[in-house]
């Protein structure tokens, strides 16, 4: 029944024909049961292992790797070849494709863990009354119809409509649904608000949310997945996980690099079909395929095999840097993408705010005699722990609060007329409470006050273990004082009464709004002296004024205390009892801002995000914490800027894009509400980080660019996130948003250099085929060179340090390319030198060395017709595995010249040195040794076709690679100049541009 909380009690009864002193009947259950289905979460179909493995090949890069590697085994097996030569090139391949899979898989089975954790918030069994008799059954058996009994501490098993009330009121926690700081009040009264939310339906209990006060009856009207839990559940089902901004640039780029990479191999086909047919070949059909091959090497050289790995290996470099800033990663994309997050919506309660009230003001009558009447006490301390000072109107810490009479009457009423539990919970190493809220910021209170007659009052305290400390001045006087007799909280008094006994008198102490109190106080007691005195009309006034001050400007939820004195041997109180009451002081509590979070706003606003404080509170709580935190530090009027989720949903389609690009806080919201504005904000191109820790939140985390979950969270919104705040701090989101650039700047770095390595194989291939040269490198050695070489100095380049003025400007775009016009011109330059140098060694070898045969540069060229004609060396000369060393050993050298290009993008080497980044002086040290090994390592030599150098050769290497390092300063050279001269002509005439694009 979805409109339960519009009808009421006798028509919802009469829906499901259920009698409410009997319940249902068996036979109305197996009914009900055939028609509604079982109380659970139904589990949706995971996807089979294979199916999953089978996705991550689902690539063109991927799919082209692949088919080079089993035309690699084929075109081995029809030459003849057998063992580690055959199998060398294509396992190598599958062995890189299969990790990059394992990454892939193990992401996507994380992602799925938030639906089976959402099942924890069930509730396990529940009071039902059936034929007439209570009995306790599984959860999973309720249907709707029955009749369930709730109390303090039970977890709601179903969604449910008030039926019968037990007690004066009933409280719930329905946090982790709506994201209310404080427990909600619930009645048995129709609701009759249009487009109602959650937070309206006051006569419905959530299934999933935990009673806190009172016990009362309900019948059950949605089950399963027609919960409000099983909403959520199927918001976060049909939410479909959006590729980042880097992965789509790197598909984008893949997608490009794969057709020119198969023109290529097919340009080199083609070209040589005149070729076919050399005697050499020993038939046409052997000479297709020996070109074949020499395509499918192209094609190994043209992929940069190791990118996947690298990116992977540069982003779990940044989530361990972010780790320790308190930002723990579950999804190693997302670390790219918070460096281009322009909007962050964050969650208020347990994210900008500690979610602990805490009293931060206290109000009493100072006295009568001389003015001020009333004085102000500011209370220090924003969570449950019993740690903080109180400071006097002036400023001034007090020693010894407890000697002041109204504090010290204060503290034994929070102390007394209370009904929560603190205690100190040592595996999460935090204070923990039982009961209402508010409750407990009234007992750590009590803690602050301290206790009278002890002159190192409250510091000796903090000699205590944590256990002891959390509740000693309460038990201190639960023990002077022995309770007698509690008159509950109802919601026509608004206050609660306990009787207590000490020494032979008999005190009842009064807490409630103060609207209630004040008018049933007819004295004072005088925080000066201690003495009670009549309570005039001027001083009814004053104390009017301060709660209104306190409830109004300062947003707090305000409590009035009172006592009174009752005859000796008294032992009940009724509510007639409640009248003369001596009125002691005024509470002010609230839900406090994190103190880092200020700063972290402004941050924020100074790197061009935007943040917008999503909450299921009220607008006016909301707007005064946005006020402290400083998200309305530019605005006098908040209009245009704060929206309910409501007056949102009312404005016109146009207005509700407008509303978006303004919006600062969105107050009343549900589960639904948070996921379409992340939508909208994505429609509008924004890059979408959010915040939050209830169950309430995890579609939107889901949904969001970047979901960023609460350490002390629940564990459906960690699973359904990216990222996991361990400290709760907003602070640490702005480090992390720093980094994410970082990471950026560093990857963009890399794939430069990868791309520029790779476009020099391809050149060194492609030229040599064209001019009919013998293989320059063979595929395993390119495949060296990619993983090895390529691999570590691109890694090390991960870590060139962050720019200090990385939080200054202003988000990248989403559409902004990783390499883009000039920059792609200077690499091709680069490309086209690297692949020429490293055909001039080989070159150098056959036509110049000493060692080599000296043949004229035409018989080079001419090589597959030697067998058909008289020659002055042997035809055994082109398998020699020297000039292919020279090559290979060119191609890893410059290289590493060119690993120190990409320090910066710009900057010269003569500005940002080497050793700016030692990782990747070790990276090119290393990778030089690993070089030399398989030079001079007998089997490693075999393998990879290559034979030990001599020094001359060596000599000949570093005069072909360093020039590398020349070409590219001239390149950064006019990068740096022609983009001054461009800049300075663009603004000579910034009025005759549009203003986005003065902008930019």
């Amino acid at each position: 029944m979805n409109d339960a909380y519009a009808r009421s009690v006798s028509e919802v009864l009469e829906a499901f024909g259920v009698d409410p002193t009997k319940g249902l009947t068996d036979f109305q259950v197996a009914e009900n049961a055939k028609i509604y289905g079982r109380n659970v979460l139904p589990q949706e179909e995971s996807t089979p292992f294979w199916k999953r493995v089978l996705n991550q090949f689902d690539d063109l890069l991927v799919k082209i790797l692949i088919a080079a590697a089993i035309v690699s085994f084929l075109l081995a097996l029809i030459n003849g070849e057998t063992g580690l030569t055959a199998f060398l090139e294509p396992s190598v391949i599958f062995m890189i494709l299969a990790a990059n899979a394992a990454v892939g898989v193990i992401t996507e089975t994380n992602a799925e863990k938030a639906l089976v954790e959402l099942r924890a918030y069930q509730a396990d069994v529940a009071t039902v009354l059936r034929n007439g008799c209570f009995s306790i059954l599984p959860a999973t058996e309720l249907v709707p119809g029955d009749i369930v009994e709730v109390g303090v501490g039970c977890k709601v098993p179903a969604d449910m409509r008030m039926v019968e009330m037990l007690s004066s009121q009933l409280r719930v926690d329905q946090a982790i649904l709506t994201g209310e700081s404080c427990s909600v009040a619930k009645d048995l009264e129709s609701t009759v608000a249009t487009n109602a939310v959650y937070q309206d339906k006051t006569n419905i209990l959530f299934s999933g949310t935990v009673v806190v006060a009172g016990r009362a009856r309900a019948i059950v009207v949605g089950v399963g997945s027609n919960t409000a839990m099983g909403s959520i559940r199927d918001a976060m089902l049909r939410t479909v996980d959006e590729a980042t901004p880097l992965k789509k640039k790197l598909d984008e780029f893949g997608t490009f690099l794969a057709k020119v990479i198969a023109g290529i191999c097919v340009l080199v086909w083609v070209v040589n079909i005149g070729h076919f047919r050399d005697p050499s070949h020993g038939g046409f059909m052997r000479g297709a395929i020996h070109y074949f091959k020499i395509a499918v090497a192209l094609a190994v050289a043209a992929i940069p095999e190791g990118l996947p790995a690298v990116v992977t290996t540069c982003l779990a470099l940044g989530t361990k840097r972010m780790a320790r800033l308190n930002a723990i990663v579950r999804s190693l994309p997302s670390v790219e993408t918070l460096g281009c997050t322009t909007v962050i919506c964050s969650d208020k309660t347990g994210t900008l705010t500690t979610n602990m009230m805490s009293v931060s003001k206290v109000c009493v009558v100072q006295s009568v005699h001389r003015g001020p009447i009333t004085n102000d006490y500011a209370v220090t301390g924003t969570t449950f722990a019993p740690e903080g000072m109180i400071f006097d109107s002036a400023g001034m810490q007090l020693e010894f609060p407890a000697q002041f009479p109204c504090l010290l009457h204060i503290a034994m009423c929070s102390a007394l007329c209370n009904e929560s539990i603190l205690q100190y919970n040592p595996d999460k190493k935090n204070y923990d409470k039982i009961g209402e809220s508010t409750e407990v910021a009234l007992r750590v209170l009590v803690e602050k006050v301290g206790l009278p007659g002890f002159d190192s009052m409250p510091s000796a305290l903090n000699i205590l273990s944590k256990h002891e400390r959390a509740s000693y001045c309460n038990r201190y006087w639960e023990h002077q004082f022995k309770k007698i007799c509690v008159l509950e909280f109802s919601r026509d008094r608004k206050m609660m009464s306990v009787l207590c006994s000490r020494k032979q008198q008999e005190i009842m102490f009064s807490k409630g709004a103060p609207e209630s109190i004040i008018t049933r106080c007819t004295h004072i007691l005088c925080n000066e002296d201690g003495s009670s005195i009549p309570l005039t009309t001027d001083i009814r006034n004053e104390l009017d004024e301060r709660f209104k001050s306190f409830a109004g400007k300062d947003t707090l939820r305000c409590l009035a205390l009172a006592l009174k004195r009752m005859p000796m041997g008294q032992q009940t109180i009724c509510h007639e009892d409640e009248t003369n009451l001596t009125f002691i002081g005024l509470v002010g509590m609230l839900d406090p801002p994190r103190e880092e979070v200020r700063n972290a706003i402004l941050s924020c606003m100074s790197a061009g995000i935007r943040v917008i404080v999503v909450t299921g509170d009220n607008k006016t709580t909301a707007e005064s914490l946005c006020r402290r935190i400083g998200a309305f530090e530019h605005l006098g009027d908040f209009t245009g800027y704060s929206y309910t989720a409501s007056e949102f949903e009312e404005l016109p389609a146009l207005q509700q894009t407008l509303a978006l690009q303004r919006m600062v806080l969105f107050t009343r919201v549900e589960p639904s509400h948070k996921k379409m504005l992340v939508e909208a904000l994505q429609n509008q191109n924004e890059v979408v980080a959010m915040t939050g820790d209830g169950v309430n939140d995890a579609p939107a985390l889901k949904k969001a660019d970047i979901g960023i979950a609460m350490g002390s969270g629940t564990a459906v919104a960690k699973s359904a996130s990216d990222m996991v705040l361990a400290d709760d701090n907003f602070a640490s989101i702005v480090a992390a948003v720093a980094e994410g650039r970082a990471i950026y700047n560093n990857t963009k770095q890399f794939i430069r250099y990868m791309i520029s390595s790779n476009i020099g194989e391809v050149v060194c291939i492609f030229v040599a085929a064209v001019l009919g040269m013998p293989d320059t490198l063979v595929p395993v050695q390119l495949l060296w060179v990619n993983l090895v070489t390529d691999g570590l100095p691109a890694t090390a380049i991960g870590f060139n340090k962050q720019d200090t003025d990385v939080m200054m400007a202003k988000p990248r775009k989403v559409s902004e390319a990783v390499v883009t016009g000039w920059l792609f011109f200077r690499y091709l330059v680069i490309g086209a030198y690297v692949g020429l140098a490293t055909i001039t060694g080989f070159v150098w070898w056959f036509v110049y060395s000493d060692k080599g045969p000296k043949l004229p540069y035409y018989e080079l060229v001419n090589f597959d017709s030697c067998p058909t004609r008289e020659t002055s060396y042997p035809c055994s000369i082109f398998d020699d595995r020297h000039p292919s060393t020279v090559s290979m050993t060119v191609l890893v050298v410059v290289e590493m010249f060119n690993a120190l290009n990409n320090l910066s993008e710009n900057q010269s080497l003569l500005v940002i040195p080497p050793w700016s980044n030692p990782w990747l002086l070790a990276s090119i040290a290393l990778t030089m040794l690993l070089h030399v090994v398989i030079l001079y390592v007998e089997p490693l030599s075999m393998l990879f076709s290559v034979t030990p150098l001599s020094w001359t050769e060596w000599t000949i290497v570093m005069y072909l690679s360093f020039p590398v390092i020349i070409i590219d300063e001239v390149l950064k050279f006019f990068s740096r100049n022609s983009r001054g001269r461009r800049f300075g002509f663009r603004f000579r005439r910034p009025d005759a541009l549009p203003r986005e694009a003065r902008d930019k």
